[in-house]
């Protein structure tokens, strides 16, 4: 008999636990496969595996790490759940409902690390083994988490304030597209402490793309000596670019992430540079972890250091290497 192709289909009591789970804001079925040849690559019994982000609706980041969890949910024949909320108050209740599912494992986000210490050690309490991704660097250890897998922010914003200076520019706009979240603020705040210029944060409603390229521009209008802005995720690059053309501004746009229309402006030279935090390598890390840990006890950083998935510039020089992934869809 033909094997399969694989699928996202469950069984029937996958099914039921989908459906709950869809029931709250944000939460689907994700990754999983009831392919034979999955099981057998594993060896072991399928595992329940629940990935809980702070990402917002229809945001190409998230797209990128729900594609690597879903490939290290096929290879380790994981059911695998993706759930999503933007509000710190909907992430911990989506949390609590994995727990409340008795998955085997959660892989979540720290955008907003106060609100997520409560679920965070229900699931402790309950055995349930957590690890961090993409955000929450500074917090995975004091949370008790198994490991983390991501770029250190400040790190990298400190790198992008070196570059700016290489690049000669003296006046950047850091643009911040989601209030309160640590991983956007450590990015700015690197950026001011390396960079030799002059720096200035613009808070944005990054669900809104016209508010956003509306709110850039106005600023740019407001004052020309701008010469470089600096944004936090590759869509809000591209809207940057058109900010400055509506603002006639000379700013040059730099960016933090990377997607596949990212790739093409850095190509054609429309916007300077991108920094990759590998999205999918986050998502599939993640996952393959906590495979990692119920199978064979192991933990990536022995619990001690993170596992680190970027910085790494790329340039105009380079982004033909990584074109080809970005237009993918894995990088």
């Amino acid at each position: 008999m033909k094997t399969p192709p694989p699928s996202f289909a469950f069984t029937r009591a996958a099914a039921v636990t989908a459906a709950a789970c869809l029931l709250l804001a944000g939460c689907s079925a994700v990754g999983a496969t009831d392919d034979a040849s999955s099981a057998d690559a594993a060896g072991t019994a399928r595992l329940k595996v629940a990935l809980i982000t702070h990402g917002g609706e229809g945001d190409a980041f998230w797209e990128l790490v729900q594609k690597g969890a879903r490939a290290a949910a096929a290879k380790d024949n994981i059911e695998l759940t993706y759930g999503h909320d933007s509000e710190p108050t909907g992430q911990a209740e989506l949390m609590r409902d994995a727990i409340r599912q008795k998955v085997d494992g959660i892989a979540v986000t720290l955008a907003k690390p106060t609100a997520m210490a409560g679920p965070v050690a229900e699931a402790r309490a309950a055995g349930i083994p957590v690890v961090g991704l993409n955000s929450g660097i500074d917090e995975w250890q004091s949370a008790g988490l198994l490991g983390y897998f991501g770029q250190d922010e400040s790190v990298a914003g400190r790198a992008v304030g070196d570059k700016l200076d290489d690049l000669q520019a003296k006046h950047a706009l850091c643009v911040i597209h989601e209030r309160g979240n640590v991983a956007l603020e450590a990015r700015c705040a690197g950026v001011k402490k390396a960079f030799g210029g002059e720096t200035e944060n613009l808070y944005v409603d990054g669900t809104d793309m016209d508010a956003v390229t509306a709110t850039v521009a106005a600023r740019l209008s407001q004052d020309p000596s701008f010469d470089e802005v600096v944004t936090n995720g590759a869509q809000f690059a591209l809207a940057a670019v058109k900010s400055a053309q509506e603002a006639d501004s000379k700013a040059r746009v730099a960016t933090f992430d990377l997607n596949e229309g990212l790739a093409q402006a850095v190509q054609a030279g429309d916007v300077q540079f991108a920094v990759d935090q590998q999205p999918y390598l986050q998502g599939y890390l993640a996952v393959d972890s906590l495979w990692l840990y119920r199978t064979n006890g192991n933990t990536l950083g022995g619990g001690e250091a993170p596992v680190l998935t970027g910085p790494a510039f790329v340039t105009k020089a380079n982004v033909a290497s990584v074109a080809k992934f970005a237009a993918n869809g894995t990088r």
